[in-house]
């Protein structure tokens, strides 16, 4: 069938549609740029390995016969696209909502991690783990069918896009942490591929609302182990 020919991961930040299918459908458009296809070449599936249904699980596609990993992750109104070469998990989460509703999913080294990163930086921090073990377990393919505890996220000063280690029944993953705001976090847990991430929400708020305002781009780019970012506009 062929590989995809990708050499990084591309991710896309962007207000979340209006329903999921709409999100599936943006998904499909993305991997057609990316990979420079015509749309109707794309298919996107999922399949859970546990139960077999194809209405969740790890998301997979083909472009005319090529593999490509892809991955698609939501949080309240933002959605976020991952196209790779190979598979991959990514997630987003506020910390406003971490911190509102602790988790007891936090491994004693990454809440003392998070406490030495200053009071300041502790629920952003702790909101790095929470996405890394997320994409990590989505890139495994059961999600949080396994306890989350078992993922601990080793991160230094998490900040724009470094790329950090977590550790997973015994083997160690590279990942990749972007903080696009004081808010909103996204981990990309593909085996170290270089990840490049474009932020599509635009200035002003970013609660997902209308801010009236056409989106400019923010794209944040790794090379060579370390990432940048600029926005545009």
């Amino acid at each position: 069938m062929g590989e995809s020919g990708l050499q990084t991961v591309s991710v896309r930040v962007a207000a979340a549609g209006a329903s999921r299918t709409a999100d599936r459908e943006a998904l499909v458009a993305f991997v057609a740029e990316v990979t420079r296809s015509d749309p109707a070449l794309v298919s996107v599936q999922q399949r859970c390995p546990h139960c077999g249904a194809a209405d969740h699980g790890r998301p997979g596609a083909r472009v005319d016969g090529r593999r490509v990993g892809v991955g698609l992750a939501r949080t309240s109104g933002i959605v976020v696209l991952a196209v790779g070469p190979a598979s991959l998990g990514v997630d987003v989460e506020r910390a406003s909502r971490v911190t509102a509703a602790p988790l007891d999913a936090f491994t004693a080294g990454e809440r003392h991690r998070a406490v030495a990163s200053g009071p300041e930086c502790a629920g952003v921090h702790l909101t790095a783990c929470w996405t890394v073990k997320e994409a990590v377990l989505k890139r495994d393919g059961r999600g949080l069918r396994v306890d989350p505890a078992r993922v601990e996220a080793v991160l230094g000063r998490v900040g724009d896009g470094q790329v950090d280690r977590a550790r997973f029944d015994g083997m160690e993953q590279l990942v990749t942490v972007v903080v696009l705001d004081a808010d909103l976090v996204v981990a990309v847990a593909a085996g170290g591929t270089p990840v490049r991430v474009e932020d599509l929400r635009g200035p002003g708020p970013q609660d997902g609302g209308d801010t009236g305002t056409t989106p400019t781009p923010r794209r944040h780019g790794r090379q060579g182990g370390a990432v940048s970012g600029r926005r545009r506009g």
